[in-house]
């Protein structure tokens, strides 16, 4: 049958699960400050499940998530954050010591999340700027992960930004689009996806992440003609609307749908496979069950798990 990528899960929301708090914007990222062995647990956990790639808990580690005070946009929503600006490069670090443990089971993706705030395209600075921001941490992941993965990339600009960034290292660059969870042939900046597929085409992977499983087959069929390898792991969220996007960014205004059982997610992530793709995984709210779950769905169907 065919070899298949399996990615892991959510890392945030299932270090949350676990704790049993609240979302906060530097949640994941105060994980690694109070209890980095949480985070390797949940690795170990995805890679116990049968995910091969294990991602860095290093999704919002940028200067300007980590800067405090009124300089972040969080502080117009009454978050306050302190300013870890300057913890940059110990935060990788000690994302990548985490990850460590399972390196013998799994190829590590370094996590690179988007610049600003997820699924916001209007918060993209120009291109020189935004390369240099994606540059600063794809070179601090490069010498210790098997490829780069820019997740959440909600424009064209900002796909176009992160691969002239990971081209300045020598890892496998991986462009991880978010589309519209109503409309998979649009992006979140309302671009068409079809557009991305251009840059996706110098890219070594191209996938679909963190928008809601419905949405995937059209974006994967848009992508097509990039002809690089697809992929696709949904979030479980009810939706991301276009007044959250507009408004408050952070996580806890989203709620987990009751309906993603690790079955159901199975059966949406087998389906993407009949459009081309060969990487799956889960984004937000999907867990070590589902990856479990989707594992033994592949092999059941004779696929190999590379």
């Amino acid at each position: 049958m065919t070899d298949i990528t399996l990615l892991d899960g959510g890392m945030g929301q299932e270090l949350i699960r676990r704790a049993g708090g609240v979302a906060t914007p530097l949640w994941a990222t105060q994980s690694l400050l109070d209890a980095p062995e949480s985070v390797t647990a949940v690795h170990t956990d995805y890679a116990d499940a049968g995910a091969t790639v294990a991602t860095t808990n290093t999704y919002a580690l940028h200067r300007d998530r980590l800067r405090g005070g009124d300089s972040n946009h969080y502080a117009a929503e009454g978050t306050a954050l302190p300013n870890m600006e300057d913890q940059l490069g110990a935060l990788i670090t000690t994302a990548l010591d985490a990850v460590e443990p399972v390196r013998n089971r799994c190829r590590v993706a370094g996590s690179i999340g988007p610049i600003g705030a997820s699924y916001r395209a209007d918060l993209m600075p120009d291109h020189d700027e935004a390369v240099a921001i994606y540059a600063e941490v794809a070179k601090l992941l490069a010498p210790r992960v098997d490829l780069l993965l820019f997740e959440t990339l909600p424009s064209i600009a900002a796909g176009r930004a992160a691969l002239a960034a990971g081209r300045q290292t020598n890892r496998p660059v991986w462009l991880c689009f978010t589309v519209d969870d109503r409309d998979g042939h649009r992006l979140r900046s309302g671009e068409p996806v079809a557009e991305a597929a251009t840059i996706a085409q110098e890219a070594d992977a191209v996938l679909i992440n963190c928008s809601a499983p419905e949405a995937i087959p059209a974006a994967l069929e848009a992508l097509a003609t990039s002809n690089r390898p697809l992929g696709a792991y949904a979030n479980g969220f009810t939706e991301i609307t276009e007044a959250f996007i507009k408004g408050n960014t952070t996580a806890k205004a989203l709620t987990a749908r009751s309906d993603l059982s690790a079955q159901a997610y199975a059966d949406h992530a087998m389906g993407w496979l009949d459009h081309g793709a060969t990487i799956l995984g889960g984004c937000c709210e999907v867990g070590p069950a589902h990856i479990a779950e989707l594992a033994n769905r592949l092999r059941a169907k004779g696929h190999s798990l590379v």
